[in-house]
């Protein structure tokens, strides 16, 4: 292995979405930084079924008023 080639591999911590946190190892940030995560497995629909639809630019808006006679919502 070459030398001062890989980032370096050292300690922080990773702040959940309600608050709870943990120690993990990693190359990101310095030694103690904390990681606060915007979406993780207590809020990512993927895990807790719970699915929001976000408008973005009022294309939802848009695709519900082109489909509003077909009943859905």
């Amino acid at each position: 292995m070459k030398k001062d080639i890989h980032p370096g591999y050292h300690e922080i911590t990773v702040a959940m979405t309600d608050g709870t946190t943990y120690q993990t190892r990693s190359t990101w940030g310095k030694p103690g930084d904390t990681l606060k995560l915007d979406i993780d497995s207590k809020s990512h629909p993927a895990w807790t079924g719970v699915h929001r639809l976000i408008d973005t630019g009022g294309q939802l808006a848009k695709f519900n008023k082109r489909f509003q006679d077909f009943g859905l919502k």
